[in-house]
């Protein structure tokens, strides 16, 4: 008994070796191959992506700066909607209001002085013009007296002429001291004039800096704080969740508290793959289903595409992707920058096309190549493809109902064609 359940075992298992060997060895044109037959109609193309809804206008709000660290006694709350003109933030402006009263102290000063000088040049200007006159009044005398030296003696004579050599000398050095004097007066006037004009500037820098501390929205949009790196004075440690900006905390100039979005103005960006570029131009009509708002009804429409393919090591494998950007349109107020939004692109559209599933067209040679059942077998056949999908070819070169092998029969290794794959056309 044991020994014919023996033998038994092994003529199956011999059967089973005869006919693994037949499939092996079994013609290629034996098997069964998957077939699709070539169809005739129209195939609008449209290609999905994901992007992300971004403001197309956004407003970076910075310490402003006014000479040192500020701190910030008004804030808005993160995600609130301001109007124009509403304030953002606002900073301590007491030093800049006592560095005004100080500018404000020094320009009545100088003004002050301005005035006490242009008294004090009056009066120098009516003093020497008072020493001229009696200057140039000695020296006629003392002309009318030289010119009388014919009739008086020779002693007297010489006086006179000595006299009136001394009035000539003391007119020239007083007309030297009367420009001196106006020279003078000119410069401290310059002086005083330059120190009135320095205050000031000090002033308007000081009413500039008290405005520049209260930051108001230029536009209507919503807010969203910065992170603060310096809470805890600039050391950060392990595993700590750093706050946002606060009414209390100090910033240094040029320092990021916050962001104010436009919420007018909506955009969408997104990176469209290679394979898709071809069948994407811009003003295509785009559908925009955004997940966190379902209910928002939006429309766009394709403003861009880059012409040059950028790669990303770290994602899909290195694939070149296309960046995009598209003009949104709607209830654009439900949404909020920031949240991904599905996108269906409405791509180029072919009337009575012919066409067949995509995995029938092979890449042979450098070559669009489909293979056609003939009573033979499968025969390799050129083809010209107009567009390609993830799941349609539109191609020329056959007739409508022949019949394609969905799968290399000679199985060559060769892998299908490559090239522009738009997702989920409507054949038609």
């Amino acid at each position: 008994m044991k020994r014919r359940v023996l033998m038994s075992a092994a003529a199956i298992l011999v059967v089973i070796g005869i006919a693994l060997a037949w499939v092996r060895i079994a013609p290629a044109a034996e098997r069964d191959i998957p077939t699709a037959r070539v169809q005739r109609g129209r195939v609008a193309i449209t290609v999905h992506a994901t992007g992300e809804l971004r403001a197309s206008r956004a407003l970076q709000i910075v310490t402003p700066p006014a000479g040192g660290p500020l701190t910030i006694v008004q804030l808005a709350q993160s995600g609130s909607s301001l109007k124009s003109g509403d304030v953002i933030a606002q900073f301590d402006p007491s030093e800049q209001e006592f560095a005004l009263e100080q500018a404000n102290y020094d320009l009545q000063l100088a003004e002050q002085e301005i005035s006490k000088a242009t008294a004090e040049t009056a009066a120098q200007a009516a003093e020497d013009e008072v020493a001229l006159l009696k200057a140039r009044f000695d020296v006629r005398r003392a002309e009318l007296d030289a010119s009388a030296n014919e009739l008086v003696g020779e002693i007297v004579a010489k006086q006179n002429l000595l006299l009136l050599e001394e009035a000539r000398q003391k007119l020239a050095q007083l007309q030297v001291d009367v420009a001196s004097h106006r020279a003078t007066s000119t410069a401290s006037t310059a002086v005083l004039t330059e120190k009135r004009n320095k205050a000031r500037v000090s002033v308007d820098v000081a009413h500039r800096n008290i405005e520049n501390l209260s930051i108001r929205a230029p536009f209507d949009g919503f807010v969203t704080l910065r992170t603060n790196m310096m809470a805890f004075g600039g050391v950060i440690f392990q595993g700590a969740m750093m706050p946002d900006y606060r009414v209390g905390d100090v910033a240094n100039a040029g320092q990021l508290i916050a962001d104010l979005i436009d919420t007018t103005r909506i955009e969408i960006t997104a990176k469209l793959p290679e394979q898709d570029r071809a069948n994407v131009n811009a003003g295509q009509a785009v559908k925009v289903s955004v997940d966190a708002q379902p209910e928002a009804k939006l429309q766009g429409t394709v403003r861009a595409v880059s012409g040059v393919a950028s790669r990303q090591m770290f994602a899909d494998g290195g694939a070149r992707r296309f960046d995009i950007a598209f003009d949104v349109s709607g209830d654009i107020t439900r949404v909020r920058p920031g949240i991904s939004a599905a996108l269906e692109i409405a791509g180029p559209a072919f009337d009575d096309a012919t066409y067949l599933p995509r995995p029938a067209v092979f890449e042979v040679a450098g070559k669009s190549t489909v293979y056609v059942r003939t009573a033979n077998g499968f025969e390799p056949r050129e083809i010209k493809v107009r567009a390609l999908t993830s799941t349609v070819a539109v191609i020329e070169g056959l007739e409508p109902n022949t019949e394609v092998a969905l799968i290399n029969p000679n199985k060559t290794g060769s892998a299908p064609a490559r090239g522009p794959q738009p997702a989920a056309p409507r054949a038609s």
